[in-house]
């Protein structure tokens, strides 16, 4: 169960939680929910301090959704360690289709004006809210000057997040509903026809893949960095740099990188250190490209470019003889859509990732003058106390010892750690209702995977059209990623942007969770490489090594006999 059920009635399915993983519930009304694990963006445990974080992201996200006058709101809970999220409505059923309609008219209102609130209003607000972090003398402080620095912190979180889902839900939608409109005008063009209208339009995520690739290039002007590059690992390269002139030069240009591009961690939350903080995983990128030939992603760009140019054309050609009304609402959607699907990226680099990067800053450092003080032992563990536990302890700093809690809590991550979450709690409130939202989130987060005709088949969703073969690689983490070599298929359970370098390498993608607007198969396409999304099971069944044919088409994976 990947789509967001919304509870409607009482006449529910109750699920039941498997032993080693109990569910309590506080009220009725949230056993009556369907209750979602967010696998692509907390496949993980989440640590207290997180919870708190992805608490505020979904209160702006049910800010966004009133705004938009959408009957639906979420709420969220940490359950054994692991993050789940659940849909209700909020209106009832005699008030629902007005609701809707007025809801469909604000969306399209913000749709029509995507790249105008982008440039003139959304966008400058972002950034005036960082460079208010980045001004901030974090480590100066004092202590009451830094806790009144936390509370506006967690304010612009909230004001950052809302914005981040008053820009995602028109995108996405847009992007839906084009797709939606094609297949009703079109049937049986597969499952990739609308999105080849959306290829070839750059953003952030491309741009700093392209910066990384022009990095690797100045590397490869340079004999002493390029043979660094491919001689040390990733760990020892930024030593070996500093021992010559041409090594340091190349390692200001690195650190300028990183500087712009660099505030991104290996997952979404707090407790991932960023490319900044961590470079080990950019590296990583830099040798694999140092030792790829071939077209450079600028004119790869052009052609994808080109190509949708070309089908943009060819459907136009189609929908000549149609009512002008259809042809007006296409030319709508594939507007929007268009924007829309630039935008999918620009706000994770600059919120999901600028801003998350921020606000982990703030906490570290607590976590670093409660490690001094002797209440946990690291500044890292500042992620394993409450939020009210930071403000106690930094009002206070030497009024408690933390470390026997922080581990006890470390001890229930780990325990949780080594069991698989199931995908749903509570009740199976059946089939979401038919409106724009549910179908958008059925996109983006997948349909359950079917099951397979044969055992030596995996089926998922279709993500990236073409087809692939060759050794898989399972990839939990970027500490992984260096097994990773050109021609691999990488397998993993989610892909955060700071993945998408890889994507250069790898022959095709596999993954647990996402569906066909996850950004793994967005960035995929871009790619031009197979990919099947939402596998449920792929990283616990394929093995490293195995030889798999990647069908991105059809969003099979046929693991190949030894």
């Amino acid at each position: 169960m990947s789509n967001m059920a919304v509870a409607q009635d009482t006449k529910a399915v109750r699920i039941i939680a498997p032993p080693q993983f109990p569910a309590a519930w506080e009220d009725a009304e949230d056993e009556r929910l369907t209750w979602l694990h967010d696998r692509m963006h907390n496949p993980d445990p989440v640590l207290p301090l997180e919870n708190a974080f992805w608490s505020r992201v979904y209160e702006a996200f049910n800010r966004a959704t009133e705004a938009y006058d959408m009957p639906v709101r979420l709420k969220t809970r940490c359950i054994n360690t692991y993050f789940y999220m659940a849909a209700k409505t909020i209106v009832p059923p005699e008030r629902m289709e007005a609701q809707k309609a007025r809801a469909d008219e604000r969306m399209d209102a913000a749709m029509a004006r995507l790249r105008s609130l982008w440039a003139d209003e959304w966008l400058p607000e972002i950034r005036a809210h960082l460079a208010w972090w980045d001004a901030f003398d974090l480590t100066g402080a004092a202590a009451p000057e830094l806790l009144a620095h936390l509370e506006e912190t967690l304010e612009r979180l909230v004001r950052l997040w809302d914005l981040h889902f008053r820009i995602v839900l028109p995108s996405y939608i847009a992007m839906s509903q084009l797709d939606d409109l094609y297949r009703d005008l079109f049937d049986g063009d597969g499952a990739f026809g609308s999105y080849r209208l959306l290829q070839g339009f750059d953003n952030k995520t491309l741009e700093a893949n392209r910066a990384l690739w022009d990095l690797s290039r100045r590397a490869l002007a340079s004999e002493e960095v390029r043979r660094v590059l491919e001689r040390q690992p990733a760990g020892d390269v930024l030593a070996e740099l500093g021992k010559t002139p041409a090594g340091r030069s190349f390692q200001a240009d690195l650190d300028a990188y990183l500087g712009e591009y660099g505030l991104r961690g290996e997952k979404w939350g707090l407790r991932y250190p960023c490319w900044i903080e961590e470079p080990a995983a950019a590296i990583k990128n830099l040798k694999d490209y140092i030792m790829r030939s071939g077209p450079n992603p600028n004119s790869e760009m052009a052609k994808l470019a080109e190509e949708r140019d070309g089908a943009v054309a060819a459907v136009r050609g189609r929908l000549q003889d149609y009512p002008g009304p259809v042809v007006e609402r296409f030319e709508f959607l594939l507007k929007a859509a268009q924007e829309g699907v630039v935008l999918s990226e620009d706000h994770g680099f600059w919120i999901d990732f600028g801003a998350t990067y921020r606000v982990r800053r703030v906490l570290l450092e607590f976590g670093r003058r409660l490690c001094e003080a002797g209440a946990i032992a690291q500044y890292s563990d500042v992620f394993y106390l409450t939020l009210d536990e930071v403000r106690a302890l930094a009002a206070a700093p030497h009024g408690g010892d933390h470390r026997a809690l922080v581990e006890l809590r470390r001890r229930e991550v780990d325990h949780f750690q080594a069991i698989t979450p199931p995908p749903a709690l509570g009740a199976d409130n059946g089939l979401p209702p038919e409106d724009p939202m549910s179908r958008f989130f059925g996109k983006f987060f997948g349909a359950p995977p079917a099951a397979a005709d044969a055992p030596d088949v995996l089926k998922g969703n279709p993500g990236s059209p073409g087809t692939a073969r060759g050794p898989a690689k399972v990839v939990r983490s970027l500490s992984d990623a260096a097994k990773l070599q050109r021609g691999d298929v990488l397998v993993a359970e989610t892909t955060a942007p700071s993945w998408t370098p890889l994507f250069a390498t790898a022959a095709a993608i596999v993954t647990d969770a996402g569906g066909v607007l996850s950004h793994c198969a967005v960035v995929a396409r871009e790619y031009g490489i197979p990919a099947v999304v939402g596998m449920g099971r792929a990283t616990m069944t394929i093995r490293d090594g195995q030889i798999v044919e990647v069908d991105g088409d059809a969003g099979f994976v046929r693991i190949c006999p030894a």
